[in-house]
């Protein structure tokens, strides 16, 4: 089962991340996931809670593409940040928990 981590900062999390292959930016190109949802994976969850401010919640998803393309998407956690892509991966995170 896959772990939700927790880690000092979101550059902490986009550095480990990027040491174990995860490179593309899903949020530049959060399309491909909008269009194709079922060619992802989420495959590492970090999750930065700000100190003071519970808006300051962040969640950086370490994705893969069935081809093969290792990338992160960073979503901020506040209700009005969702947009489609946030939307997707919320529901593929559920999903492979259940």
């Amino acid at each position: 089962m896959r772990k939700v981590y927790h880690y000092a900062t979101v550059i902490e999390a986009l550095k480990l991340l990027k040491e174990k292959g995860f490179e593309y930016d899903y949020n530049i190109n959060d399309q491909e996931i909008i269009d194709n949802p079922d060619n992802f994976e989420i495959e590492h969850i970090y999750r930065y809670e700000g100190n003071s401010n519970p808006d300051d919640e962040s969640m950086v998803y370490g994705i893969k593409s069935k081809s093969g393309q290792k990338g992160v998407f960073v979503a901020g956690f506040a209700a009005n940040s969702f947009n489609g892509a946030d939307k997707i991966l919320i529901d593929l995170s559920i999903r492979d928990f259940s």
